[in-house]
């Protein structure tokens, strides 16, 4: 499980994330979303302890992620679809990744085979297109087969086929009872996706809620994101920098 408290986070005179509290658990898919400049990417990195927050904490089954012992055995997550070296092959990111994390060299074929790139891995990263980096970053994400997964618009770049395939992944991953938290801003596809929901706005809780609750008496979910949301857009000033995604 994954428990954020009063997290709060500074940018110089930005508020980014503002005494932010919300609980993501084990078993179902829990979409993360708000407007952009909402807060969503430093959240994430606050919970995996890629930023310091200035005032409360999150924990990731009951611990701060640096006191994890084995990270990537525990906590599988997509930030940045070319988080790789890109003189590197495939094979080659992930074994050193499993290496580094006392993985069996077996579980690197395994993962590439689960997210189609078993014909590519032999390939060097750069020359991927963003939709394949996608797919090896949610590699990577897996590669320890860890019980908690934080994915940061894990659609982008994904055709309509890839769209499906990680739909399909993610829901699979949360039956098996893992903890599944992924942001994306294709409200559509939550509403595929996640039965939760957590969505703020400037940094600041806005509903903590299941897709059906929030969808009642709404023509879609994404009438009822907007109309949450409304008054929480920014499209000025530092509030849309990429610090605060």
């Amino acid at each position: 499980m994954i428990e954020a408290r009063n997290l709060t986070r500074r940018y110089g005179r930005t508020l980014a994330v503002d005494a932010l509290s919300f609980d993501v658990r084990p078993g179902s898919v829990t979409g993360f979303l708000g407007p952009n400049g909402s807060g969503k990417s430093t959240t994430m990195r606050l919970i995996l302890g890629l930023d310091r927050p200035d005032a409360g904490q999150a924990r990731i089954g009951g611990r701060r992620y640096r006191e994890l012992r084995w990270p990537l055995r525990e906590v599988g997550a997509l930030l940045e679809a070319r988080a790789f070296h890109p003189g590197r092959t495939a094979r080659n990111h992930l074994l050193a990744l499993a290496a580094g994390n006392a993985i069996p060299r077996a579980r690197v074929d395994e993962v590439l085979d689960l997210v189609g790139l078993t014909g590519a891995a032999g390939r060097r990263a750069g020359k991927f297109s963003l939709g394949m980096g996608q797919r090896l970053g949610v590699a990577a994400a897996l590669l320890g087969d860890p019980a908690v997964l934080l994915l940061d618009e894990p659609v982008n770049g994904l055709d309509p086929e890839g769209v499906r395939w990680i739909r399909d992944l993610l829901k699979s991953l949360a039956a098996q009872g893992r903890t599944v938290f992924v942001s994306s801003h294709l409200i559509s596809e939550m509403a595929l996706t996640a039965e939760r929901l957590v969505v703020i706005g400037r940094g600041r809780l806005l509903a903590d809620t299941t897709v059906a609750e929030l969808s009642a008496g709404s023509a879609s979910l994404e009438d009822a994101f907007f109309r949450l949301t409304s008054a929480e857009v920014e499209y000025q000033g530092t509030m849309t920098t990429e610090a605060t995604a």
